[in-house]
């Protein structure tokens, strides 16, 4: 099974890279200047931001069906991030090193199956979702803390 990987669009965050802290604060965004990795993961490029870098800490809502299901959870995206990740059959390191969990949504954005799965081993659990057809897209969490990690769509 071929799939598909995609970190987040940057456009809806650029309003929010360089803000003062004030202006944040009243958004409910913290920064971060990163001091060591692993430990905060841009959800934009889909990697480990490095030392010196900041990232924003904010809520995103990462499951916008019209659902039971629909959800909102905290994000880091790295400061001034310009490319979105998206990739083939490639796995980012940034998921590889954490235990996540997959779930699989029909179109209408319901839960069809979930799992629990070390990154390590992702493409086992991606397959064994998408063997189901009505599984139209997965979705990701750093299992741990719930954060959402990316999308993972049919490639």
């Amino acid at each position: 099974m071929t799939f598909r990987i995609t970190g987040l669009d940057p456009a809806p965050f650029r309003p929010l890279f360089g803000l003062p802290e004030e202006d944040l604060a009243r958004l409910g965004v913290l920064r971060f200047a990163v001091d060591s990795a692993p430990g905060f993961p841009d959800r934009i490029e889909m990697r480990e931001a490095r030392p010196g870098e900041t990232v924003l800490l904010l809520n995103h809502e990462c499951q916008p069906a019209a659902s039971p299901y629909r959800a909102r959870h905290a994000i880091y995206v790295r400061e001034f991030a310009e490319t979105a990740y998206d990739r083939v059959a490639e796995v980012p390191e940034v998921m590889r090193t954490r235990l996540l969990s997959l779930r699989g949504y029909d179109a209408r954005g319901m839960i069809l199956d979930a799992d629990v799965v070390d990154g390590r081993d992702i493409e086992g659990l991606i397959a064994r979702l998408f063997a189901d057809p009505a599984i139209a897209y997965i979705h990701a969490h750093n299992a741990k803390r719930g954060c959402y990690s990316g999308r993972i769509d049919r490639a």
